[in-house]
């Protein structure tokens, strides 16, 4: 993963332990003044929230304790790998696309981040500027050329 999905794994880690945590333990509190838990719908709820809560919680230490972060500024090269920053142009529309080869916790195609496990990624690794890629989407068939490879 780059050193930004880190960042933000731990963001989101950090809220969740330091604001959410204490937030959902306190609902539980005043659930509990209500009385009667057996038919207490908002303890049930407060419940559940800490259920999921801590269930994310464990998700983000495991993968923030397992993670390879690589720092892509440190990347070069004219192949395409994870990390490379990709300008690709739609050979049938000649729309262009930019896209940033990510891990999958971190891939956001509306920012342009790819996961590596994308179709898309799978089919431009390896290549280099010039290229023609065939990517096989759920959508049909697109046929891209890369313009311009890099590491940014």
């Amino acid at each position: 993963m780059t050193a930004a999905g880190y960042a933000a794994l731990e963001v989101e880690l950090k809220k969740r332990q330091q604001e959410e945590r204490p937030r959902i333990i306190a609902a539980i509190s005043e659930a509990r003044s209500h009385g009667d838990l057996s038919e207490n719908a908002e303890y049930h709820a407060a419940k559940e929230q800490q259920s999921l809560n801590e269930g994310r919680i464990a998700e983000l230490e495991d993968k923030l304790s397992r993670a390879e972060v690589i720092d892509v500024s440190k990347l070069t090269g004219k192949t395409i790998k994870f990390g490379a920053t990709v300008t690709l142009v739609d050979e049938d529309t000649e729309e262009k696309r930019v896209y940033q080869i990510v891990g999958e916790s971190e891939a956001d195609v509306k920012k342009g981040r790819v996961s590596i496990t994308s179709p898309t990624a799978r089919a431009l690794i390896g290549k280099t500027e010039g290229d023609t890629v065939e990517v096989n989407t759920p959508g049909g068939g697109k046929s891209y050329e890369v313009l311009k490879v890099a590491f940014v």
